[in-house]
């Protein structure tokens, strides 16, 4: 097992429990928790597979993938109560996740030999639409929509690593590089608190 497919393993793992915990707050039953787990999980990769072309779908060639994020969701619901305790775990594994989905998707475009811009976005796809699908679901703005740095670190991860692909940079290198580059992103946009400008409705005047 490779050192990115055990990330991938440990990141669709919290990004389950991250979305049963959202799912408990909207006060769903234990079938709404795993599937909501399991689409925030999930949902990037089934997207950008849709999107190229590229089957079977991620989670139906590795049915496995099934079992930890619904093994995740059923787990969280039982110890959730404690789950507050690790909320800055749950931030650098989700952090980790991210940059690891973005790196999985190119990977992804570029064995579909797919134009660098698209390998780039399938990267951003995968590491950004669970959560997208997890808040629409629940009813609320996504989170890649708002000010948060999540998007632009996918967005650089991607672009860093085709980027170090381009100029024949050694494939393992590369992945390594680009998953310590975006994850440090990620750690330093949370701690530093950096974010896109937003635009206020009531900014806007003359528009109605």
């Amino acid at each position: 097992m490779t050192l990115l497919h055990t990330i991938y393993l440990i990141a669709i793992t919290a990004e389950a429990m991250s979305g049963a915990i959202m799912g408990m707050r909207r006060g769903m039953d234990l079938f709404g928790i795993c599937m909501l787990g399991t689409v925030t999980a999930l949902g990037g990769g089934t997207a950008r597979d849709i999107l190229l072309g590229h089957y079977p779908v991620g989670w139906i060639a590795n049915p496995e993938y099934l079992s930890f994020t619904i093994g995740a969701a059923i787990v969280t619901a039982m110890i959730a109560r404690h789950m507050h305790h690790l909320r800055q775990i749950f931030l650098l594994v989700d952090g980790l996740g991210l940059v690891a989905f973005t790196v999985i998707g190119c990977g992804v475009g570029l064995e579909m030999e797919a134009h660098p811009s698209i390998v780039v976005l399938a990267g951003v796809i995968t590491g950004i639409f669970g959560g997208l699908l997890r808040d629409i679901l629940c009813n609320q703005v996504p989170l890649v929509m708002q000010r948060e740095l999540y998007a632009t670190v996918a967005l650089f991860t991607g672009v860093f690593y085709v980027g170090m692909l381009w100029l024949e940079v050694n494939s393992s290198l590369a992945t390594l590089l680009a998953l310590g580059s975006g994850f440090l992103f990620r750690v330093l946009a949370m701690t530093f608190g950096w974010k896109l400008p937003d635009f206020q409705g009531k900014e806007i005047r003359g528009l109605d």
